[in-house]
């Protein structure tokens, strides 16, 4: 891997309650927004685990206390595109306490809500596939525990990334 290669080690979570998933709306530096299920980076020293319970508490307010997982697991290779390769662990909690009430310290997350499963795949139409696919054939059940799902990115994010399943 090229000295300025940056490899990205992101965990996600999803929280189901009532057949709504929680989604949060995120603006990027370019100004763009999206919507994802709450997770980040790993920072270095920490667990997938700690860093998600982290992350979901501070992009939702809520108090995530037992995991299930890792249900899928991604990756994206940029390495010959845009210059990073994107490793995801995706859980999904068994157990939280308190309200949404969004208070992300990073200024990426600005809204957080719950989102009926049908609507799930409008809320994601023109993501990027290593977003929306997975998440969206674990829920209609077509994605076995722990499958991993692989993705080619070319291009830049001037240009335009092209994303490409392995």
């Amino acid at each position: 891997m090229p000295q300025n290669m940056h490899k990205w080690a992101v965990a996600g979570g999803i929280l189901v309650a009532e057949d709504a998933v929680l989604m949060v709306n995120n603006r990027r530096r370019n100004g763009s927004t999206d919507w994802s299920t709450p997770g980040g980076v790993v920072d270095p020293g920490e667990t997938v685990l700690g860093a998600l319970t982290r992350e979901v508490a501070e992009e939702t307010g809520l108090a995530v206390s037992a995991w299930d997982g890792p249900l899928y697991t991604v990756e994206a290779d940029g390495r010959d595109g845009p210059g990073w390769i994107l490793s995801v662990e995706v859980h999904e909690a068994r157990g939280w306490t308190g309200e949404l009430d969004v208070d992300d310290p990073d200024g990426i997350v600005f809204d957080a809500r719950w989102v009926p499963v049908p609507q799930i795949s409008e809320l994601l139409t023109g993501q990027y596939a290593w977003l929306s696919e997975p998440l969206l054939a674990y829920l209609s059940g077509d994605a076995p525990r722990g499958h991993e799902f692989r993705y080619t990115v070319s291009g830049d994010h001037r240009s335009g990334l092209t994303v490409t399943p392995r």
